[in-house]
């Protein structure tokens, strides 16, 4: 009898777990899934090509073709407790980045030390960008001018599992976007996304704080809770006398204070997936930013987006592929708010509504293609861009 009800429990509890584990599965990215690979050396990669070509009844308009990226990864465990990964990208077939190099080690099973390179954990896209595991040939644009992906910057920091309570965690200090480099980088139209430091010789004067709880204990479901503050940095800090008291107020006016908060949710019931995200950023100090720099950086932006998509052949036993419609809506404002003297454009207030098809040839392997229609408040101006693409992931 003690052995027909152990089967049963565990036969229940399987069931139960399992949605759970395939949806950690599905959510995986490159990094997380080497990290899991036994083997010592590790290999993934991805890639996206591009067309774009903007639909204008009144005007030619040239197509664009574009090798969008191309990234291999690289994963070394040491042993069993210390691994290392790195992604190199390559943008454009031209332009060389380094988007994550850290090496971790495990504490404790719910306790992992990180260091180096690392993805800012804010939203989905910014951790989630292999283009195979996001709908649409191009990501969200509240990914690109509000979180902004891709977001990576250097620090350490711990990251853990709890899975009896569902509860994954990131918490990190980095350092912070430089705002300031021989001339203002942050502004109205493009937020914070000039910034970014990448790695790439990155200055600091004080470390930001980064964190991310994720929750995954109901079937099917995700939900995401992200948190970032802490100051830009400025290369006018360069070399001041410390009783300098002038040359540190224009350097105090180059910074400027980011506090920004980030709800993603993610939802699968057979071949139905929904997932939406929101951010809201507050900006301190920025009056004082813009009159030193001529700037007209906002004192909030933020932004939300919907997205439901079906995979139309996720029954059909013959077809190892999917052919997934989808449809997105977004809203994103850079100018939520502002201090004077700056006044609020309306300009940087915009909405975009994306209709597509995505068929998947295998798992990791896509093609794309989508309409999106863009519209502008301030001017009242619309566009409308026809995509395709090739998408890999492995």
């Amino acid at each position: 009898m003690r052995k027909v009800l152990r089967k049963m429990l565990l036969g229940l509890t399987g069931a139960i777990l399992l949605p759970v584990t395939l949806l950690a599965q599905e959510l995986t990215n490159t990094a997380g899934k080497m990290m899991q690979d036994e083997d010592r050396l590790t290999i993934g990669g991805y890639g996206q090509i591009d067309y774009n070509q903007l639909l204008d009844n009144g005007s030619y308009n040239n197509g664009g073709l574009d090798v969008h990226r191309l990234v291999l990864m690289f994963g070394y465990k040491f042993n069993a407790k210390t691994q290392f990964i790195t992604e190199i990208e390559v943008e454009h077939v031209k332009e060389v980045f380094v988007e994550q190099a850290f090496l971790q080690y495990e504490i404790l099973p719910w306790l992992k030390l990180r260091g180096g390179l690392m993805l800012i954990p804010m939203g989905i896209i910014n951790e989630y960008h292999e283009p195979s595991t996001f709908n649409g040939v191009e990501r969200p644009n509240l990914d690109k001018y509000i979180v902004p992906t891709t977001w990576r910057e250097i620090g350490a920091g711990f990251t853990g599992t709890f899975p009896s309570a569902a509860l994954s965690y990131q918490l990190y200090l980095v350092n912070g976007f430089n705002g300031y480099n021989e001339g203002p980088t942050l502004s109205g139209s493009n937020g914070f996304r000039k910034g970014r430091q990448k790695g790439a010789e990155s200055i600091i004067k004080s470390p930001n704080l980064s964190f991310k709880i994720n929750y995954f204990g109901l079937p099917g479901l995700q939900l995401g809770l992200s948190g970032y503050t802490g100051k830009t940095q400025s290369s006018l800090y360069k070399e001041i006398e410390k009783s300098d008291m002038q040359s540190i107020a224009s350097a105090d006016s180059s910074l400027v204070g980011l506090f920004m908060l980030g709800v993603d949710a993610r939802y699968q019931l057979g071949g139905l997936q929904v997932r939406g995200q929101a951010n809201l950023g507050t900006v301190s100090n920025s009056a004082s930013y813009n009159e030193f720099t001529g700037s007209d950086l906002g004192s909030s932006l933020g932004g939300w987006y919907l997205e439901v998509s079906y995979d139309l052949l996720h029954n059909v036993e013959m077809f190892e592929s999917g052919l997934i419609p989808f449809i997105r809506y977004e809203q994103y404002n850079t100018h939520v708010s502002t201090e004077s003297p700056t006044n609020v454009n309306p300009e940087f207030q915009r909405t975009d509504l994306t209709i597509g098809l995505g068929w998947k040839l295998a798992a990791g392997a896509m093609l794309k293609a989508d309409f999106q229609w863009f519209s502008n408040k301030g001017t009242g101006d619309s566009k409308t861009l026809f995509n395709a693409g090739v998408a890999v992931w492995f």
